[in-house]
């Protein structure tokens, strides 16, 4: 009789049901896979070998055919291991375990060929989908109980730190320990973590903190343009240090991408901290959008709640940039295949950093540009119209005079005085609508906007002056919304709509001067 293990396969963020089917038969020695299975599954074969002989147990000698359903779909990596080696032992007859406990358990776990077993990536996907499938028992690897102690109220989690520990307790009738359900509690706390880089270390550029603040509180994209070492990198990474900590529901998706991506340490938990990427420009769009034969997560995924930092913007390849454009506006990435589709999310604040031209000085103080007009336009139009209309703010960033840059008095407020601005505005925003101001649709918009008659006359003042487009007049609106949100407004004034446009005009106003 054939044996039946279940166990899962990561798709996407998600993981899907796999049922592991081993059949013993009379014939000359044989080991076959199916189910369309790649390199690392195939391999299994010599692991479960080594690991089955050096843990007192015979290894395969017979025909043997192992099946991995669906067949259809496409799965990858050693998590098959374990159940592929139960499923053998039980089809051979060497071990006997009740029908009810499998038919209710998933297993998971790469076998070392000493008989141990190691962590596998994509844990936390597998133990939430084990959750929705009303699964009773998840076997799976010791090293990875850090990851799957978030849900340990909701399902059984078993720690196997060998083959011969999991056969020997079922041998015995006996349960492995189960990690307890307080060991699930993780607290998500607004409290303030000291960054690496506080704003009040970087020396003037008050204005610039000032439009970082409103990104962060709506989760809006930003571009700062400046001549180099005017402190563009400094304030972007900087920002991170500002933003709120993840939510419980934020965490599992967040952990569960890291996961996937194989970027989770063994003795990591739920992450608390908003992720902050910065691939160089030199990335591919599969790097940075996701993608590969197997799709696989990109940078924008990866900044997933968290910021994306596109630093020196124009060398980005603009076939690449170009690709941002949907997963800015839709909040998620979707990766096709002749045989499926992928969907990963993609709700990233997008910060960019770039300088004016290609020497880099123009409109500076310190230093003459050496950029021709032709130069200046050919090097802006690496950024196409409607990526840099994607950006909800763009800001300026000047010289700052020697006098304040060795000043020893730190400048302006603390990250920490910054953060509760942030944490407080989100928690507004958060309680009206459920999500942040940039994530808000047109019809949604309308309703939490409320515009006084002089705001709504001055925004249509400002589209004919400006020529703004349908998505620049609704990212006018989100921000002016943010910036009243940061300033305790019920409504959206005319001095909010001000600033929101100042912000959104600043670059189209300024640059063509120094041309």
């Amino acid at each position: 009789m054939p044996a039946h293990i279940r166990s899962a396969a990561v798709y996407g963020i998600d993981a899907l049901p796999v049922d592991v089917e081993v059949d013993v038969l009379q014939g000359l020695p044989s080991f076959t896979l199916v189910g369309l299975t790649d390199k690392a599954i195939q391999e299994s074969r010599e692991r479960m070998t080594a690991a089955l002989t050096n843990s007192g147990f015979t290894p395969p000698r017979r025909k043997t055919i192992v099946s991995l359903a669906p067949a259809s779909l496409k799965k990858e990596g050693s998590l098959y291991d374990l159940p592929i080696t139960i499923g053998f032992l039980c089809a051979s007859g060497q071990i006997h375990i009740d029908e009810e406990i499998l038919n209710s358990s998933w297993f998971i776990g790469e076998l070392a060929l000493d008989g141990s077993i190691r962590p596998v990536k994509g844990v936390l996907p597998i133990v939430l989908s084990a959750v929705r499938n009303g699964i009773k028992h998840l076997y799976l690897p010791a090293g990875n109980t850090k990851e799957a102690a978030p849900l340990a109220d909701k399902i059984e989690i078993y720690p196997v730190e060998s083959l011969t520990q999991l056969i020997t307790l079922f041998s015995e009738h006996k349960a492995i320990s189960s990690l307890p359900g307080t060991y699930a509690e993780q607290k998500f706390e607004s409290s303030f973590t000291a960054p690496e880089i506080d704003m009040n270390e970087i020396r003037g550029q008050e204005h610039a903190k000032r439009a970082l603040v409103i990104c962060a509180a709506g989760g809006h994209n930003g571009l700062l343009v400046g001549p180099p070492g005017t402190g563009k990198t400094l304030l972007a990474r900087a920002m991170n240090g500002i933003l709120p900590s993840l939510t419980r529901e934020e965490a599992l998706v967040v952990t569960s991408i890291y996961s996937i991506a194989g970027l989770l340490a063994a003795d990591e938990g739920l992450k608390h901290t908003r992720p902050f990427r910065s691939p160089h420009h030199g990335a591919s769009s599969a790097a940075l959008v996701g993608g590969g034969t197997i799709p696989k997560p990109g940078e924008i995924t990866l900044a997933h709640h968290g910021v994306l930092f596109l630093d020196e913007l124009p060398e980005f390849p603009r076939t690449v940039l170009e690709q941002l454009r949907a997963p800015i506006e839709d909040g998620m990435v979707t990766v096709s295949r002749a045989a499926h589709t992928v969907r990963f999310p993609a709700r990233a604040m997008i910060v960019g950093a770039m300088n004016p031209c290609p020497c880099g000085f123009i409109g500076s103080k310190r230093k003459s540009c050496t950029c021709s007009a032709a130069d200046i336009i050919r090097y802006q139009r690496r950024i196409s119209g409607p990526m840099l209309d994607r950006f909800d703010l763009h800001v300026l960033v000047g010289d700052v005079p020697a006098e304040e840059l060795l000043s020893t008095e730190r400048s302006g407020s603390s990250s920490k005085e910054y953060a509760q601005i942030v944490f407080t505005s989100r928690q507004k925003q958060w309680a009206r609508q459920g999500k942040t101001n940039a994530e808000l649709k047109p019809k949604e918009l309308l309703e939490f906007a409320a515009l006084k008659d002089e705001s709504r006359a001055l925004l249509v003042r400002a589209q004919e002056k400006f020529r703004l487009s349908s998505r620049g007049i609704h990212r006018i609106l989100k921000v002016a919304l943010t910036i009243a949100d940061i300033n305790e407004s019920a409504s959206i004034e005319p001095k909010h709509i001000a600033e929101a446009l100042q912000y959104r005009e600043q670059l189209a106003e300024a640059l063509p001067d120094f041309i």
